[in-house]
């Protein structure tokens, strides 16, 4: 049985990023952890749950009964503290990161404790010729969890350098944050205004602007890396194709 870790902020990621792949992994019969800085239970982005927010931009219905049925779940009510000194992600079969646009996330952005343990797991996913078990999922802003990660040594290149990955497009990102600054202010730039968007920052930590790979058409969409057991995507919108492919993947390569 596989076993799979989200790392989590305390607040603000986002449902759909979130409990739809804990759907599809739970389905997958995989055994499910989540892991927040102190053991924290966690709590999605109760814009997209609520209200009229939640009416006009946030999580479909069925996603917020997939919410619901997440966060009464065991594992949902027992997270493991990320920054405890015996906590290890080798442990783990499958590591995944969701999004979120509200600020809080960046208490696992920009954690140099998650940083350690990413930039020591992340390797271990590589494929070399098949023999990997190890395996990484992202989504929006969880790739910048990633691209963040500097890897072991002193080059200081992300971990992601070298690997080809998607994540929220400059277009949607301005979209979203132009198309409902007047009532929501700068919600949909994490760091604020006139911060650096995410497709931007993601890409500089890469070895090559096209192992950027991007799409702006509405169908689902999501990136497989060739050398790494990798796979990101890019908002709410891939999030059950991108379950998909973490299970199959984790089956391609337990089989």
């Amino acid at each position: 049985m596989a076993k799979v870790v989200f790392l989590m902020a305390d607040y603000g990621h986002d449902p759909s990023e979130t409990a739809v792949p804990f759907t599809k992994f739970e389905e997958a019969g995989f055994h499910i952890a989540f892991a927040t800085e102190k053991g924290k239970v966690p709590q999605c982005d109760t814009k997209m749950l609520e209200g009229i927010t939640q009416l006009i931009l946030g999580a479909k219905k069925t996603v917020v009964e997939q919410y619901k049925s997440m966060s009464a779940s065991s594992p949902w009510n027992a997270p493991l503290s990320w920054s405890a000194p015996d906590f290890r992600l080798d442990a783990y079969d499958l590591v995944f990161l969701p999004g979120g646009h509200d600020k809080g996330v960046r208490q696992v952005i920009d954690s140099p404790a998650v940083h350690a343990l990413l930039a020591s797991f992340f390797p271990q996913t590589r494929k070399d010729g098949g023999s990997s078990r190890k395996a990484v999922g992202a989504v929006c802003h969880g790739v910048m969890v990633l691209s963040e990660t500097k890897r072991l040594g002193d080059d200081g290149k992300s971990v992601l350098h070298g690997v080809k990955t998607t994540a929220l497009p400059t277009r949607f990102e301005q979209l979203a944050f132009w198309g409902t600054r007047l009532f929501l202010g700068d919600y949909y730039k994490t760091y604020g205004a006139c911060s650096e968007n995410v497709q931007e920052s993601v890409t500089r930590a890469l070895e090559r602007p096209e192992d950027f790979q991007n799409s702006l058409a509405p169908a689902p969409f999501v990136v497989e890396d060739d050398h790494y057991n990798y796979v990101s995507a890019r908002f709410p919108g891939d999030v059950d194709l991108l379950g998909d492919k973490l299970v199959a993947l984790f089956k391609s390569i337990t089989a």
